[in-house]
């Protein structure tokens, strides 16, 4: 069978919304409407075999996790989750590819959801490397503020006019000044414009909030650790926020105690 035929016979099977196309010299690319959390487009591969088919993402799914990090190597916890996926789905996990091997024809279509859905389950674990670096620097500056003495709450939720609650990372208070702080952290480019755009649709929603405290700051931490911010993302939340970079802690100091001078350079 040749691509077009494979791709026409495949079609037949799967939901409109996936897509064939002629892909690799040995057989097909689907293209599926699942998404990666950073939008990008989940494609899964059929490729003809002596044996019947294989259906694999060639090694998109570990690859696309593994560029959310900066470490190259998954924790323990992670190669489990990775593992238990696998398991589940009747997937095979062979040299860093999510394959599913010796296919009749019939059966690729749901050969073909089953590996995307495993590519959507593990690029999930994104959500515990998130998780994990967010808990490293909220951390941080929880410490940090016990070690410059400001007084805090953390995870604090307020209602915001939409009636939407909304969770804030610290909520500070000096003599001079309350502050609301959100911890922007990750590793991830993609991610990087999604979490200023929550901070944004926060900070709006919660404008209320300065009406009755006049010396309320909304206050956007970047962790500048990591190099994925761009100058788009500080100017996104710099309207309705200020903004402070774990790198610089004096400005940040001078942000939650200063009720007047809150000019800072971005």
């Amino acid at each position: 069978m040749n691509s077009s035929e494979l791709c026409l016979s495949i079609a037949r099977d799967l939901p409109p919304l996936f897509e064939c196309a002629l892909g690799t010299k040995e057989g097909v690319r689907v293209r599926t409407p699942m998404l990666y959390p950073d939008g990008g487009i989940v494609d899964v591969f059929v490729l003809e075999r002596d044996s019947g088919y294989t259906v694999t993402d060639l090694g998109e799914a570990l690859g696309w996790l593994r560029m959310q990090s900066t470490n190259v190597h998954r924790s323990r916890s992670q190669q489990l989750l990775v593992q238990d996926t696998c398991q589940t789905l009747g997937i095979e996990l062979f040299r860093g590819q999510l394959m599913i091997r010796s296919i009749p024809e019939h059966q690729l279509a749901e050969a073909v959801i089953l590996v995307a859905q495993g590519v959507l389950k593990i690029s999930d674990i994104w959500f515990t490397l998130r998780s994990r670096s967010l808990q490293t620097t909220s951390d941080e500056v929880d410490e940090w503020l016990r070690e410059k003495q400001i007084d805090f709450e953390k995870g604090v939720r307020e209602v915001g006019r939409s009636g939407q609650t909304w969770t804030i990372d610290f909520r500070t208070s000096t003599e001079e000044r309350r502050a609301l702080v959100f911890v922007l952290t990750t590793g991830s480019r993609g991610a990087a414009r999604r979490q200023t755009e929550h901070v944004l649709s926060s900070c709006v929603d919660l404008t209320h909030l300065k009406v009755a405290q006049p010396t309320l700051a909304f206050v956007s931490l970047f962790d500048d650790t990591e190099d994925v911010w761009h100058q788009e993302d500080f100017n996104l939340v710099n309207e309705y926020s200020e903004i402070a970079r774990w790198s610089k802690p004096d400005e940040l100091e001078r942000i939650l105690r200063d009720a007047y001078d809150l000019s800072v350079d971005v």
